[in-house]
């Protein structure tokens, strides 16, 4: 493969800017204000998605991009199978981290945090909301392990189809949902001369918020 020179890839950043004076105390508020931001003036295509990394069973990070489903002042709701290699890694190391990147906004916020299984009633909830067609690919998937070909996924799907004409589709024991309680949130905004805002909160053992602003 011949070699590429990145080097001169360059952008300004220059929409926003982030004063530690103008935060909020809880930084759920901020993610809130930020989010709601993005979604209604900067048009980004899937607003709610972000990076999901977790250790793996392998002991190697692995970051996959996923969607948000809810937030609360608890944490961030997503959902999966939780035998995929995601979900085992999960549920064998639960720190991860979520990551937003808006390049539109010009703004990133990571979030470190420990997952958790939601109640089944909310899994379930959730899952009788999804089209049905969705409902059908998360039976049908066995998520993470080797498929033969793509036929035979569209074979075992129109099977699946066929056998729940008229019928309720239940939402599966290995499929739900995980919430990310959030420990540390780390807000971005880009700014001229990669002299960038940072502002972290960290949660403290009284359950109180600190903020700093991070050199760029």
């Amino acid at each position: 493969m011949k070699e590429q020179d990145l080097s001169n890839y360059r952008k300004v950043y220059e929409k926003r800017e982030l004063l530690t004076e103008d935060t909020p105390e809880n930084p759920l508020e901020l993610f809130r204000s930020w989010f709601l931001e993005v979604d209604q003036h900067f048009l980004e295509d899937e607003t709610n998605a972000m990076t999901v990394s977790t250790i793996g069973l392998d002991g190697f990070p692995k970051s996959r991009v996923v969607l948000l489903k809810r937030y609360t002042y608890e944490g961030f709701i997503f959902y999966t199978n939780y035998e995929s290699e995601k979900g085992k890694a999960i549920l064998a190391n639960p720190n991860v981290c979520l990551s937003f990147f808006w390049p539109k906004a010009e703004r990133q916020i990571i979030i470190k945090g420990k997952a958790e299984k939601i109640p089944e009633n909310m899994s379930d909830g959730y899952f009788e909301s999804r089209p049905r067609g969705s409902q059908l690919g998360a039976i049908v998937s066995q998520q993470s392990e080797v498929v033969e070909s793509r036929d035979v996924l569209d074979l075992n799907l129109k099977a699946l189809e066929e056998s729940f004409i008229g019928k309720e589709i239940p939402r599966p024991a290995y499929w739900g949902g995980f919430m990310v309680r959030p420990v540390e949130l780390e807000f971005w905004q880009g700014r001229p001369n990669r002299l960038h805002d940072r502002i972290r909160y960290k949660l403290e053992e009284n359950y109180d918020w600190t903020k700093e602003r991070l050199s760029p």
